[in-house]
């Protein structure tokens, strides 16, 4: 590895359930506030085309990726009652992946490997 980045970054796509756009948007805004105060947060924020959702997310490490996942998740289960989950991934360094494996089974992501790359 060709790095020292330690930066990770948990990347879900949803799909809203047809009439409930505006409720999980309202969700969202939830998670922005829950996550405003968080250290270890780099970036977050929601993209959407249509019904479908991104949630853009960075942090410092694993620690603080997985504090806000403990952070948001009562708003991530209300979330999952009127979208689902497509696609998740989780991109970092090989060191703080290993740290994000177990806690992170039950959602079954798929992990990325940085291995190349710099942060400024």
């Amino acid at each position: 590895m060709t790095t020292t980045d330690q930066c990770c970054t948990i990347v879900p796509y949803f799909k809203v359930a047809e009439g409930n756009l505006d409720a999980f948007k309202s969700l969202c805004r939830q998670a922005v506030d829950r996550t405003t105060g968080e250290p270890g947060c780099l970036y977050y924020g929601f993209s959407f085309n249509g019904d479908e959702a991104f949630c853009r997310e960075g942090y410092t490490n694993a620690e603080t990726a997985l504090a806000h996942l403990e952070n948001v998740g009562p708003v991530l289960q209300e979330m999952l009652k009127v979208a689902e989950i497509t696609r998740l991934e989780v991109h970092g360094p090989a060191d703080e992946i290993s740290k994000m494996r177990e806690p992170m089974a039950a959602l079954n992501p798929t992990f990325f490997t940085l291995e190349y790359g710099f942060r400024r």
